[in-house]
């Protein structure tokens, strides 16, 4: 039986921090997994960067309220579950997902926890296990189920490379040259067939 795996933030829905940037009118908040390979670190500069500014949970989910699906998204996502079933698999947070996942209609998303006191301001995070995506992956491949996996970033290619097959979607530059190896589309129709393509 097979699985996809996709990535939740600048495949299915615009990247949140990006977002955010945009609104707080902040640019160091659009730095993100495309840019930083090390998500710890990541983390940590924008926890850093909230309390700088004096910015918290209650800001975040403000801008993430007035976030749509990326065009075409929810209409691709509808195709492939007719056609398989679809995990997103996100280093985002619960508070962040749920309310995208309702303009999704209610697709199945594993993604990390994010810790804020009662003030709203952000004071950590805990990922649900080392290395999310991959150690999902593997675990679903010792269930019997055979994965596809698809993203943007640099934290999407462990889990591409563990599987059977994996694609990059809207992808950077950078990271479509350093590995040549994996499909990249751009459209979700081409993006779609692919997927289909490579379905048992």
């Amino acid at each position: 039986m097979d699985i996809v795996c996709l990535d939740l933030e600048g495949v299915l829905v615009p990247e949140i921090w990006i977002e955010f940037a945009k609104k707080t009118g902040i640019e160091e908040f659009k730095r993100t997994t495309r840019d930083e390979p090390d998500y710890d670190k990541l983390m940590h500069y924008r926890i850093d960067l909230l309390d700088k500014h004096g910015l918290g949970l209650h800001e975040i989910t403000d801008v993430i309220s007035t976030i749509q699906p990326l065009i075409g998204a929810h209409e691709f996502l509808d195709k492939l579950r007719e056609k398989t079933q679809v995990l997103i698999l996100s280093d985002t947070f619960d508070q962040f997902g749920r309310p995208l996942m309702k303009k999704l209609n209610w697709p199945s998303l594993f993604c990390n926890s994010l810790f804020a006191d009662e003030k709203g301001h952000v004071t950590g995070y805990k990922l649900r296990c080392p290395h999310t995506k991959l150690t999902t992956v593997k675990a679903l491949q010792s269930c019997g189920f055979e994965t596809i996996c698809a993203g943007d970033s640099y934290n999407d290619l462990e889990m591409i490379k563990a599987s059977k097959a994996g694609f990059l979607f809207r992808s950077t530059d950078a990271i479509r040259t350093a590995n040549p190896d994996i499909p990249a589309f751009e459209t979700y129709d081409d993006f779609l067939e692919a997927i289909v393509a490579s379905l048992s």
